[in-house]
């Protein structure tokens, strides 16, 4: 229960045993908790320790005992169970006015530790370049005051198709860094032990290891290698699956752009900013779904990545699309809000299928994001002609 980091995994995956995890956490994605897990139920802490006592998610707390006492009797949640009465006494003596000016008193001065830290001072941060924890991410480089414009969409290749509920988490996951990863290779690269790799959560900070762990998700479902959890694609023409950056590095190399096909509820979970910095950092230009969730979508823009919602009834599956295709979306210097167009799907025998598509761009807001680059370009601008 709680954390389960503990538990040896050969017993989490052997034969088909679920294994199962209880939290007060907010960490309850799939995976998240431990990479073995595969159920994680929130609950409040006292019934954290409840099921911790009791071992077990199928027992019924409410009819059956959590163990057997010193007496030789089974106890029962009921009886350790604090009254709302026994709560409320004591809050009145520890939650105290005293105890909140006593603990922020000095907040700002920090521990030992903080105080430790060496700084050079200055108005800008001095990036080290050693560091495998925060580094100068790329979203401005070659930025200048007038936005260069955008291209229409030509043969990109398919990066991934996905099915319904993909969650912030699968695309950008915050867990634990696998040694095996892109990421936990980068790491290891740049001399960190395994051990030390904390997790992609902890190194939010440092882009390399964040566009590495985009789609890194351990249960994520690429339906372009089917049967096969983790984030792994097929690189095109060849075939050959391989991670999803590795892939994603590949087609920057040749100058290819990448495009997303999922189903409903595309970016479900938390308003997680790097599940769109990820995508735009991997090359993505467009996410293809039947329906989005709110905030990603409006993320998606602000890191200048395209959304388009299926019309009509449309899915990847009824178009039959296997991965191997190349799409083409052209009138993007023409697109507007809510705006009908066609995605044009060219197939590896060479037929072609168009699929009627909306600009999920909705607000002439969005639009100046994206025409600028992104939000932080735009504001960026904004702050420099101001200036």
């Amino acid at each position: 229960m709680g954390e389960g980091r503990r538990q040896p995994a050969g017993r989490f995956t052997a034969g088909d045993l679920v294994a199962a995890s209880v939290l007060s956490g907010n960490r309850n994605f799939e995976g998240r908790v431990n990479p073995d897990t595969r159920a994680n139920y929130l609950a409040s802490p006292p019934l954290v320790v409840a099921y911790a006592l009791a071992g077990s998610m199928q027992v019924d707390l409410n009819k059956e005992p959590l163990g057997t006492g010193s007496d030789g009797q089974p106890v029962y949640l009921k009886d350790v169970w604090p009254t709302s009465a026994e709560v409320s006494a004591i809050m009145r003596e520890y939650v105290t006015a005293e105890m909140f000016a006593r603990r922020y008193a000095d907040v700002f001065k920090g521990d030992v530790n903080w105080q430790a830290i060496q700084v050079s001072g200055g108005q800008t941060y001095n990036w080290p370049a050693k560091s495998t924890y925060v580094a100068n991410p790329p979203y401005f480089e070659g930025m200048t005051m007038t936005p260069k414009g955008v291209e229409d969409i030509l043969h990109a290749r398919v990066l991934g198709l996905f099915g319904d509920s993909i969650t912030t988490d699968h695309i950008s996951p915050a867990g634990s860094i696998k040694a095996s990863s892109p990421a936990g290779k980068f790491l290891t690269e740049n001399g960190v032990s395994a051990i030390d790799f904390n997790s992609y959560g902890a190194r939010r900070g440092h882009h390399e290891v964040m566009m590495r762990g985009t789609f890194a998700n351990i249960r994520i479902k690429n339906q372009m290698v089917p049967g096969v959890e983790g984030g792994v694609t097929k690189h095109w023409p060849d075939g050959e699956v391989m991670p999803i950056y590795d892939a994603a590095m590949l087609y920057k190399d040749a100058g290819t752009p990448l495009v997303i096909f999922a189903g409903k509820e595309y970016g479900t979970g938390s308003s997680r900013d790097w599940a769109a910095k990820g995508t735009n950092l991997l090359g993505v230009r467009a996410v293809i779904t039947e329906s989005f969730e709110r905030i990603h979508r409006s993320n998606l823009i602000g890191m200048g990545v395209l959304p388009f919602q299926f019309r009509d009834g449309v899915t990847w599956a009824s178009l039959n699309l296997v991965g191997d295709e190349m799409v083409s979306i052209y009138g993007i210097n023409d697109i507007a809000p809510r705006k009908e167009m066609d995605v044009e799907i060219r197939r590896a025998d060479g037929t072609v299928v168009i699929a009627p598509v909306i600009s999920r761009i909705d607000t002439a807001n969005e639009l100046d994001y994206y025409f600028s680059g992104g939000i932080m370009q735009f504001v960026l601008r904004q702050l420099a002609r101001a200036a």
